[in-house]
């Protein structure tokens, strides 16, 4: 991955866009009883995140989608 600037977001707008639905939809709405919950939860995301969210910048389809597609 290309270095970034400080202050400069902008220079990788996929990490950004990651990042933010990342903050939004996790660490945002969950308060966490331990190291194992934050795991649990983060696996559910990326499953979900990956085989049931479209991604507008895969043409509105999943990431599983997107791969068996190529």
């Amino acid at each position: 991955m290309p270095w970034i600037q400080p202050s400069k977001p902008t220079q990788n707008a996929c990490t950004e866009c990651f990042s933010g639905s990342f903050c939004h939809k996790l660490l945002d709405v969950h308060l966490f009883r331990s190291l194992a919950h934050v795991r649990q939860l983060v696996d559910e995301w990326m499953l979900d995140y990956n085989t049931h969210r479209l991604h507008q910048a895969l043409n509105f389809m999943t990431p599983l989608e997107f791969k068996q597609a190529a």
